[in-house]
Order: C-alpha cells, then sequence, then structure tokens
C-alpha cells in the first residue's frame, strides 16, 4: 500500500466519520465538530490529489494546496462563528429561563 492510498483512505474515512456526525447528532456542538471533521477529510483528499503524479521529491501542484490553505483559514473562521453564536443561544435561553421563572414567582 504506498502512502498515497494510504492517505485517501484516511481522508475517506474522515469525511465518512464527518457525514455520520453531521447526520446522527443533534447537539450544536457535535454537529460542529463533526463539520470540521467532515473539512479535514476533504482538504486531506484534495492534498492527496494534489501530490498525485508528483515523483518523489518534487512538489505537487501548487494550485489545490492554495485551496486547502484557504479553506483551513475559512474553516476556522466558520469554526469560531459558531461557537460564538452558540454561546449567545445558551445566554438567551438562560435569560428566557431566569425571566419565566421570576414570572411564575411573582418577581421574588
Amino acid at each position: 500500500m504506498t502512502g498515497t492510498t494510504l492517505y485517501g483512505l484516511s481522508a475517506c474515512l474522515l469525511v465518512g466519520m464527518g457525514l455520520y456526525g453531521v447526520l446522527a447528532h443533534t447537539a450544536p456542538l457535535r454537529r460542529v465538530l463533526a463539520f470540521n471533521l467532515l473539512g479535514a477529510g476533504v482538504f486531506l483528499l484534495f492534498g492527496v490529489g494534489a501530490r498525485r503524479g508528483a515523483a518523489a521529491g518534487l512538489p505537487g501542484d501548487p494550485v489545490p494546496q492554495a485551496l486547502v490553505i484557504t479553506g483551513i483559514v475559512v474553516a476556522f473562521a466558520a469554526t469560531a462563528l459558531a461557537f460564538m453564536l452558540m454561546r449567545r443561544l445558551a445566554a438567551a435561553r438562560a435569560r428566557e429561563a431566569a425571566d419565566a421563572s421570576a414570572d411564575r414567582t411573582g418577581g421574588r
């Protein structure tokens, strides 16, 4: 088994695990983490595709490498945004619960 095949199979495994996590779990944190796993698999698959056909010691195609680097930056920003939105949603739910309990107890 060559290194390219091993990396390709690892990428497919990461994509499969990420898809399963996105589709099977309902918790937002697990979905975000599964989406990151899916993205890592896709980035690894692009990296494998960039190296395919290049002789040993020679660099691969730079265009897929640039796309992978850009994708990693975008995925990081999207993950940070998703975590921030989850924090705000949790804070809003806590405020609603506090307001509802205050209404039930008559403001005490």
